[in-house]
């Protein structure tokens, strides 16, 4: 994963243009995978956080789909 690193900084700022990511030091040099990395960087994105409250607070007030539902919606047994 080391080598791959400043390649997978470089798409990850292409992908959000016009935008710079700044990740700490700490979380570069000891992300074991480019997984980790997108995990710390979801876990920071005030968008992806602001979605994860509204749906935690739709399943809550009971707008929620059960897993049954949504295995019948996209045919899976």
């Amino acid at each position: 994963m080391k080598k791959n690193k400043s390649q997978f900084i470089k798409e990850k700022q292409i992908a959000y243009t016009g935008n710079t990511i700044t990740i700490p030091v700490e979380v570069f040099e000891t992300a074991e995978s480019k997984e980790e990395i997108e995990d710390w960087l979801l876990a920071h994105d005030p968008e992806f956080i602001k979605r994860m409250r509204k749906a935690k607070a739709d399943m809550d007030a009971g707008k929620g789909i059960t897993l049954e539902e949504v295995k019948k919606k996209l045919c899976i047994k």
